[in-house]
């Protein structure tokens, strides 16, 4: 079979859930006249997410921050890949405040790609657009979704955990509404899904902000069909809980291209529905748990 056909193949087969409107073209336009006119990125655009109108029309937005090309190759993920990704642009924390601005947003999402180049991964970067941010919205909450920022390489362990957390000290210390790390998925899977990144390390991150500030809310997210079982998820949510993780995001992994991981399993609404109540059940204040999820879906009802 061809790569086009293959490709067609795997669309058509869909779930029938998995398949919805794009939202409003009006809402979505706007957006993106705005981010490309100052040459800035969000991970709605560059990750093709699918609610992306519905969080548009909510005043709602997630912008990904220090350029569109990450330091890591995780197997799952839409955003461009490389080992010298751009020089950072100077101006990019006023433009995403002024965009912010413009777009009248009442929540924000910062992410970023994974900077293992930059001498502090780029935690002072989103210190300095959340700063730029608070100057021209005061009445915006801004949530913060970080890479895990580990050492450098050839660092021994307890040197690049010494990093780690100077670095999320730093973003705690600017209190963002909301701080989340993604898991990703299970613990047996995490070598297959997230290269370069440890499942241990991740909950460390989560770990690491309940200690330097209990009142920030934390957050994590994994995404389900990469072949995990329900016990697994379970397990993985119980993890979480653990380390007080306050709330949580599921949803469904949907392959972005032919050269990204295979889907192995599409878990249904009910599944979902059935995890979101266990989750609840586990403590977790925040649930969002459904196909269509994803880490900042209706992050600012909380």
């Amino acid at each position: 079979m061809t790569t086009q056909k293959q490709w067609r193949s795997e669309i058509t087969a869909l779930p029938s859930w998995l398949r919805r409107p794009i939202g409003n073209a009006s809402d979505i336009s706007t957006v993106q006249r705005i981010i490309k006119q100052r040459k800035i990125h969000t991970i709605c655009e560059e990750g093709r997410c699918p609610n992306r109108g519905e969080c548009y029309s909510q005043k709602t937005a997630t912008f990904l921050l220090m350029g569109p090309t990450c330091t890591r190759s995780c197997a799952f993920c839409q955003v461009d890949k490389g080992h010298a990704p751009m020089a950072l642009d100077p101006e990019e924390p006023q433009k995403v405040a002024e965009s912010v601005q413009l777009l009248g947003l009442r929540y924000v999402v910062l992410t970023s790609v994974a900077r293992d180049d930059l001498p502090d991964q780029g935690a002072g970067w989103f210190v300095a657009t959340m700063d730029a941010i608070r100057q021209l919205n005061p009445g915006t909450d801004i949530e913060v979704l970080t890479a895990d920022f580990w050492g450098g390489k050839g660092d021994h362990d307890q040197i690049s955990a010494e990093l780690q957390q100077q670095r999320i000290a730093t973003v705690v210390e600017a209190k963002p509404a909301c701080y989340n790390h993604n898991i990703e998925t299970v613990q047996r899977l995490q070598g297959k899904v997230r290269r370069g990144a440890q499942y241990q390390r991740s909950l460390d991150v989560l770990s690491i902000v309940k200690q330097l500030n209990p009142a920030i809310p934390t957050k994590s997210g994994l995404m389900l069909g990469h072949g995990e079982t329900k016990a697994e998820v379970i397990e993985a949510m119980a993890d979480l809980g653990k380390i007080g993780c306050d709330r949580i995001t599921l949803g469904q992994y949907m392959r972005p291209s032919l050269q990204h991981l295979p889907v192995q399993k599409y878990w249904t609404p009910e599944e979902f529905d059935e995890l979101g109540a266990i989750a609840r059940d586990m403590g977790f204040a925040h649930v969002r748990s459904g196909p269509l999820v994803r880490s900042s879906y209706h992050a600012g009802e909380t």
